[in-house]
């Protein structure tokens, strides 16, 4: 049975090792590298189902590894492991298309739940259609992009996101912190205005249709709605 491969990159050798033979304890099989140049090498030979990475490391951060992987394979799963604690530095992380993000110190315990939690969902969301159409909108999970007649817009992960959970229920209210936890795995009072945001711009793409309206369900969420428009 094939085990599930973990990229791990992490330049502190220490923790290195640990959470290597942590993970490999729990059966996985886990590649290491030691900066983002190397992780990003390591990615294209081994095709993990997952990826863990340190933030600040030398010759390349993790943000600007995923960055450069994100252009190749949007839907791999990434886990940032950080020192640090400003807000922007995780909402910069969760834009650049992270599923999970854990400040280190950290507790192995979490480290492994939350890898096979992403892992689990993941895999339900493999075999689920990637390319939803409606109305003459299409959305590409896979590529991140959503198409509106002869126009293509090009979405942020998080924007995908929210885009496939509406496209999915169409007609149907979907509950703001339904998103929240596809999100940010929470429904935190503090993400809200973060969702707030990302709404905005997706009401801006979806009016370029005739045919789909983002409605609010004011205190609940928010309704995507196929209507002809006068």
């Amino acid at each position: 049975m094939r085990k599930d491969k973990i990229l791990l990159v992490e330049d502190d050798s220490t923790l290195s090792f640990i959470v290597h033979d942590a993970l490999t304890r729990e059966g996985f099989d886990v590649v290491c590298a030691s900066n983002g140049e190397t992780g990003l090498k390591m990615f294209k030979e081994s095709e993990p189902d997952i990826i863990v990475a340190d933030v600040m490391m030398p010759k390349m951060d993790g943000f600007e590894m995923i960055r450069h992987i994100r252009l190749s394979a949007p839907g791999v799963p990434v886990l940032f492991l950080t020192a640090r604690t400003a807000l922007e530095d995780v909402v910069k992380g969760f834009e650049i298309g992270a599923n999970d993000y854990l400040r280190k110190p950290f507790q192995i315990l979490e480290l492994v739940v939350r890898i096979k939690a992403i892992l689990k969902r993941n895999c339900n969301k493999a075999v689920e259609d990637t390319i939803l159409t409606i109305c003459g909108c299409t959305l590409d999970f896979a590529t991140q992009r959503l198409t509106i007649g002869k126009e293509s817009i090009e979405l942020t992960h998080t924007e995908a996101i929210i885009i496939d959970e509406l496209f999915r229920h169409a007609n149907e209210v979907v509950e703001a912190k339904t998103l929240m936890y596809r999100i940010w795995q929470n429904d935190d009072y503090s993400n809200l205005n973060r969702l707030h945001g990302f709404i905005y711009k997706i009401r801006k793409y979806i009016s370029k249709s005739d045919n789909l309206e983002l409605l609010n369900a004011r205190g609940i969420g928010y309704k995507l709605a196929t209507t002809k428009k006068t």
